[in-house]
């Protein structure tokens, strides 16, 4: 009985681990990043993630950088009429104490001219 409460308890905490924060700055903490594979030619891809504040102040997301693309912009999805459309921004505040989800449909960060294509599983800072 102890051997399989242990052996779980292992399994339970290294499963946690997987799932760990990827990175910090001062009290922004940013999830599970993530993007879509993308085709050797194409021009523009977008990365998702999760920033939480565990701040007591409000804070701002104002840019990312990579070194595998040429550009990168914060952006968003508008909705005029029957369209939806990517609009660049400037920033995405970030409250005190809560979390913001940088999701498909809404804001995301855009990498153009990757200097290579983004593959599934792949890691780039």
């Amino acid at each position: 009985m102890f051997a399989r409460l242990l052996s779980t308890s292992l399994l339970i905490f290294s499963c946690s681990a997987v799932l760990a924060t990827e990175y910090r700055v001062g009290e922004l903490q940013i999830d599970t990043p993530w993007s879509r594979a993308l085709p050797p030619n194409a021009p523009a891809g977008a990365v998702y993630f999760t920033v939480k504040n565990g701040g007591l102040t409000a804070d701002r997301l104002t840019g990312a950088d990579t070194p595998n693309a040429a550009k990168t912009e914060l952006h968003t999805h508008l909705r005029t009429g029957e369209v939806m459309r990517m609009q660049r921004i400037d920033s995405i505040e970030v409250p005190a104490g809560t979390a913001v989800k940088l999701a498909p449909g809404g804001h995301h960060i855009m990498i153009f001219k990757p200097k290579r294509p983004l593959a599934a599983g792949e890691r780039f800072p």
